[in-house]
């Protein structure tokens, strides 16, 4: 697909989110290797168990390496050749009198599309590193104290960011609740929940106690600024709503509750996991089945009320299969992503560890058609958005 250039002011950050979805979704294909590809000794699957399952599995498992590379091999590419065409067209559209504007409106929140989407990148990046470069997990203690630094700077840039456009509304006013009606205020908290997600990444898979517990007190860090900020901005934005109904073209933010719960859900899982291995806590199976379950429930909570309110607009009708054309639409992927993927470790770190259902089970796979299908439908719809919105 040939991709516009040179938008100018017609550019906005939210387009980093089209980088953004495509990360997610080579993620989704990520989760099959995670849980259906045999890793022992190790907390993801890499080179040598992909390998070992190509070569030596059964036909249904060498289908579902083929599959599952396929897809991470394509989305990741395509979240690369997006996440460069948003820098180069962010640079432009920095010299334009539409920057300007930006910076000193409510829409300055936008610019925390950029820190999101990097965080991504260094999660896809590692993703691509384990699965096809062979031996990485030998040296994977030197790699993860600069993956914690990677996090740490893009946190540091999301703070500024954020810093900047929180000072001038809390010193001089004007932010405008009628026309924040709606949730697109959280895209800076997805952002500091990504941040954070990565910083567990280091606490549940390093062995070095000193690495282990600096990715948790961090992890901690940034779970504690998405809750506290997170419940400031989902009272505002609901009170704004009710008083004065939701953004028609905004209604699609209900969603982001959902990206932010699974990764608020995979930062417990990790700091656990850290906290196990390394320092010897003792946690029951049954503790992440009930916060799967319970982040799940207000998944559902938020989708099916956001895809109600959605419909009765006729949201859909216009912005994805119609010729309405909106770059906020592309948060319509991420939540797909993360009901996805917290769905798979509801499965197998819940349900298949706390003994309920048995791996490779028919229960097994029956609760993956609910999970299958929401991944379907997120590539078709993002399929839909490029061509609407990028292609030339």
């Amino acid at each position: 697909m040939r991709i516009r250039k040179n938008l100018g002011e017609a550019y906005s950050p939210l387009y980093f989110l089209a980088s953004l979805g495509s990360g997610g979704l080579a993620v989704t294909f990520f989760m099959f290797l995670m849980f259906m590809v045999d890793h022992q000794g190790r907390p993801i699957p890499v080179f040598e168990d992909i390998m070992a399952a190509a070569l030596e599995g059964g036909i249904a498992r060498q289908a579902l390496v083929v599959v599952s590379l396929a897809g991470i091999i394509w989305f990741a590419v395509q979240h690369y050749r997006l996440l460069i065409w948003n820098i180069r067209e962010y640079i432009a559209f920095r010299k334009t009198p539409a920057f300007s504007t930006l910076r000193t409106s409510d829409s300055e929140v936008q610019l925390m599309a950029i820190p999101l989407t990097y965080a991504m990148g260094v999660n896809v990046m590692f993703i691509l590193g384990a699965l096809f470069v062979p031996g990485l997990w030998g040296i994977v203690e030197y790699l993860f104290p600069f993956a914690m630094l990677a996090f740490l700077l893009i946190g540091i840039y999301a703070g500024v960011i954020f810093q900047v456009f929180f000072t001038r509304i809390l010193v001089h006013g004007n932010f405008d609740c009628e026309k924040n009606n709606s949730l697109s205020q959280m895209l800076s908290i997805f952002t500091f929940s990504m941040v954070g997600v990565g910083m567990s990444a280091a606490a549940a898979m390093s062995h070095n106690s000193v690495t282990s517990g600096l990715g948790i007190i961090l992890a901690t860090f940034f779970a504690g600024i998405v809750m506290t900020f997170g419940v400031i901005k989902i009272v505002l934005g609901f009170r704004a709503m009710m008083a004065h109904g939701i953004n028609y073209e905004a209604s699609v933010s209900l969603w982001i509750i959902i990206p932010i719960l699974t990764i608020l859900a995979i930062t417990i899982n990790r700091i656990s996991m850290g906290l196990v291995h390394n320092f010897g806590a003792v946690i029951h199976p049954w503790f992440h089945v009930i916060v799967f379950t319970m982040f799940i429930a207000v998944q559902l909570l938020f989708g099916l009320l956001g895809y109600s309110i959605m419909k009765e607009l006729g949201y859909f009708r216009e912005f994805i299969s119609g010729a309405g054309k909106s770059v906020v639409a592309y948060a319509a992927i991420c939540p797909g992503v993360a009901f996805f993927v917290l769905g798979n470790f509801l499965i197998n770190k819940g349900l298949v560890a706390a003994d309920m259902v048995e791996r490779f089970s028919l229960v097994y796979f029956l609760l993956y058609i609910p999970l299958l299908i929401v991944q379907v439908q997120s590539i078709r719809v993002l399929g839909k958005l490029n061509s609407k919105l990028l292609k030339l």
